[in-house]
């Protein structure tokens, strides 16, 4: 609800703060006084782009405030935490505009870009003017004012969540669809890729002992002889150095009781014979061991020639390498066999998923239709009582061709505004004023269903008069039970249905015309709707008569 609207510095209004009441608030004033300069003010605040011409005093800026009662809107509560906003049940939505024409928003003194501005602001506000009214038309807003009155709002719920797991579930379903088209695809050449590194069937570390293996055996006779002369240097020959290790063993050994430092270094000795032997018999063994094998060499030749390839060809450093990449390659080829499987569980699921929206939706569905004739019934009894009882409305349901996000349904309002019995949809055949006294006649029976926000008409009563204003009036008289409810009017009939009337009006101030508004006393009222039934200076019988709209 609006509580308080705070204007300053905007048109010719120096400085503004009107207190909202709930219920019906009637704001009425001459031509010209002022009042659809307060509706642009109140627009700034709804996310209306700025313009600096609307500053009045160029030395100082202009703000406009609005304060608001937000206990237990859950959605801007939710609104709020999700943008990071402070979550009072009062909202204030300031906005600023300086006289360069740079404009900032604020909620609850944080600033904000004018998308969240609009977005807060449509929870809060409805504004509706005499040619504002392209709402009316929008499929949206016709299928939410079916599903107001339907009540299936539980329904719409878990139509919506099964409806996205549909989306995503069908999502996946066609990614490993076309994961499956480009494995397909790559399967033949992948297959030969890993067929060659399975038939050369390498193993760890291989290629790099191969390298080890040709390089000894390219260099056997040479390694033989080399051999030969250690062992025989060492062990054979006429003096080999462990038989004259042994023999200098014997002779220390003689005089170690002389000495004491000798018993150690005789150890040291005898250790050095006993490893200088050891060493002399793996040479040895080494030596019978290497032998020149040129059929040998000829077999690591080809097999390294055939690795090397496939290193090269598969830019690899290793036998890791090629051993990682015929991994890699097996994966694929896996995954070419195991997709199938996978597609299948998922067409398994998306058929479920489907079949649950489509019940749902059909549920939905009827909900709709069992509505429409009510609907039509309602709202052409309302067009009567505001002036327009050849005017029309008819529900056309039609099914979708495919499931969307609200169901399966194509909702169209039409139109005949003269018994021609040519329906039309709404947004081409109806005029400014048709669409304005439809709008209300719709709202007044959606209040109650639908969580709405403040509503506030500006001058929708234009082109009626007498019954039909009367009947606006009661019209909003009703609605305004459960909603806050702004209206701007020149009608007297209407404005005499007020519970708080609001008269705006100018006065000079010092050199300059000020707009301004005060609430009206019921004695003023009366002399104000006075003045709008027979002029500046009202009758006796106007006078009476706006005594009878106000008691009444």
């Amino acid at each position: 609800m609006l509580q308080k609207l705070h204007i300053q510095n905007y048109a010719i209004i120096d400085h503004l703060e009107i207190a909202f009441p709930e219920k019906l608030n009637i704001i009425t004033g001459e031509t010209g006084a002022g009042k659809s300069i307060l509706m642009g003010a109140l627009s700034l605040i709804l996310g209306e782009r700025a313009d600096s011409s609307a500053l009045q005093n160029r030395a100082k800026k202009c703000i406009v405030e609005g304060f608001f009662a937000a206990e237990g809107r859950k959605e801007i509560k939710h609104f709020l935490r999700e943008n990071d906003l402070d979550t009072d049940d009062e909202l204030v939505i300031r906005r600023e505009i300086a006289a360069s024409g740079k404009s900032r928003a604020f909620i609850n003194d944080s600033p904000v870009n004018l998308e969240q501005l609009r977005t807060l602001s449509a929870m809060l506000v409805d504004l509706h003017q005499q040619f504002d009214t392209l709402t009316l038309g929008e499929s949206d807003f016709q299928r939410a004012v079916i599903d107001a009155l339907a009540g299936h709002g539980d329904s719409l719920t878990q139509y919506r969540t099964v409806f996205k797991q549909l989306q995503h579930t069908s999502s996946e379903l066609k990614e490993l669809q076309t994961q499956k088209n480009t494995f397909t695809k790559e399967y033949d050449y992948n297959k030969f890729l890993f067929d060659e590194l399975e038939e050369i069937s390498l193993k760890e570390n291989e290629i790099e002992q191969l390298e080890a293996e040709l390089k000894m055996l390219s260099n056997s006779e040479g390694i033989k002889s080399m051999l030969l002369t250690a062992n025989t240097t060492l062990s054979e020959g006429e003096t080999p150095i462990s038989q004259q290790l042994k023999s200098l063993c014997n002779q220390i050994s003689q005089y170690t009781s002389f000495h004491t430092e000798l018993p150690a270094l005789l150890a040291r000795l005898q250790s050095a014979q006993i490893e200088v032997t050891d060493i002399a018999g793996e040479l040895d063994h080494i030596n019978g061991s290497v032998n020149h094998d040129p059929a040998r060499i000829e077999e690591i030749n080809q097999r390294t020639s055939s690795a090397y390839k496939l290193m090269k060809k598969h830019g690899a450093n290793s036998t890791t390498d090629l051993l990682a990449i015929k991994d890699a390659l097996d994966s694929k080829l896996q995954a070419v066999l195991n997709i199938d499987e996978a597609i299948a569980n998922k067409e398994k699921v998306v058929l479920q998923l489907r079949q649950d929206a489509e019940s749902l939706a059909a549920t939905i569905s009827s909900k709709r239709n069992s509505q429409a004739a009510p609907f039509e019934e309602k709202v052409n009894k309302l067009l009567s009582q505001v002036g327009m009882p050849n005017a029309k409305i008819r529900v056309d349901i039609q099914p979708s061709a495919q499931l969307n996000e609200t169901g399966a349904d194509k909702i169209e309002f039409l139109f005949d505004a003269n018994k021609s019995n040519r329906f039309e949809p709404i947004r081409k055949v109806a005029s400014g004023g048709e669409l304005s006294r439809l709008m209300l006649c719709i709202k007044s029976l959606v209040a109650q269903s639908l969580d709405m926000p403040t509503l506030i008409f500006d001058e929708i009563d234009s082109g009626i008069s007498g019954e039909a204003a009367k009947q606006v009036g009661i019209i909003m008289k009703g609605l305004a039970k459960k909603r806050q409810v702004l209206c701007i009017t020149h009608q007297p009939q209407i404005a005499g249905k007020a519970d708080a009337h609001f008269f705006v009006y100018k006065e000079i101030q010092g050199d300059a015309i000020k707009t301004n508004i005060r609430v009206l006393t019921k004695d003023e009222r009366i002399t104000a709707i006075a003045q709008m039934l027979s002029g500046e200076k009202p009758t006796a019988a106007a006078l009476e008569n706006a005594r009878e709209m106000v008691m009444n």
